[in-house]
């Protein structure tokens, strides 16, 4: 039994080699959850290979940066990430030891273990579709289970392209992808430089930026969503950004009837996706 087992395991790892090397190959070489072949690693570790993964164009969410570093790779490194418009977040050894007990440096950086999208590039061809259009806006969203959740509710309800801003969002880590079931591997992931020229381009597409606030009078279920539509919901603590709310087209909420005012962000976001699955059907 003993042996069997292993064998099963040595060629699981020798199919997912062999996809990994030849994607054309059938979808059996990567055996029972396929999302798993694309999966790259999701943090590297120490000053100069951070520095190589930035000239590398890897997709970094995040790097950690141990507090008061001063030398002139670390400088290097924080140059290099602000260019890029990499978020940065100066923290205690001890936080950095929790992320790896490898030899880090004083540096450690997130990686998406997914291939991001081109904002544009996925707009317009979600435009060319004979349905109409429908993208999720999450406007400084940075709770990763709530990211995960709301990104299999998403993939569930036909939405073409989730777009986030590169600083201030939840990174992509493996609690994220756990949480959206794989869904993450499928659903295009867009990051802009700023959520409101995102806006602004989709509002000179044809599109309708309909925000998710419980800042208005205007009920849910009296928006039209049968016309390209972007949908915005806010972070888990402070909703949508002002500056964010004065560009939408419309403004929308839930009705509520207990005695707390407000629900989970991932909730909210599927009662919303839902409707507009209702109005479309």
């Amino acid at each position: 039994m003993y042996l069997r087992g292993a064998i099963w395991h040595l060629s699981f790892f020798i199919k997912k080699y062999l996809y990994k090397h030849n994607p054309s190959s059938n979808i059996d070489a990567c055996p029972k959850k396929p999302y798993f072949c694309t999966m790259k690693k999701t943090q590297i570790y120490g000053t100069r290979a951070i520095i190589e993964a930035i000239s590398a164009e890897e997709d970094i969410d995040k790097i950690f940066i141990q507090k008061d570093q001063q030398n002139p790779l670390t400088k290097q490194l924080e140059g290099m990430a602000n260019a890029q418009g990499i978020q940065i977040s100066y923290v205690p050894i001890q936080k950095l030891n929790k992320l790896t007990r490898e030899n880090h440096q004083g540096a450690v950086a997130q990686i998406s273990p997914i291939k991001l999208q081109d904002f544009e590039t996925v707009v317009n061809a979600a435009l060319e579709k004979d349905k109409p259009a429908l993208f999720l806006i999450l406007d400084q969203l940075s709770d990763v289970r709530n990211f995960g959740a709301i990104v299999r509710t998403a993939e569930c309800t036909g939405v073409q392209a989730i777009i986030v801003p590169k600083t201030g969002s939840a990174p992509i880590t493996d609690d994220a992808i756990k949480t959206s079931a794989g869904a993450i591997f499928s659903m295009p992931v867009c990051k802009v430089d700023h959520v409101k020229d995102a806006i602004f381009y989709l509002q000179g597409s044809g599109v309708q930026i309909v925000a998710a606030t419980e800042k208005t009078d205007d009920n849910l279920y009296n928006m039209d969503f049968k016309k390209p539509t972007a949908l915005v919901m806010g972070s888990e603590d402070k909703g949508v950004s002002p500056g964010v709310l004065k560009l939408v087209d419309q403004k929308a909420k839930l009705p509520m009837y207990g005695n707390i005012s407000s629900l989970n962000v991932s909730v909210a976001c599927g009662a919303f996706l839902y409707e507009i699955v209702r109005q479309r059907f």
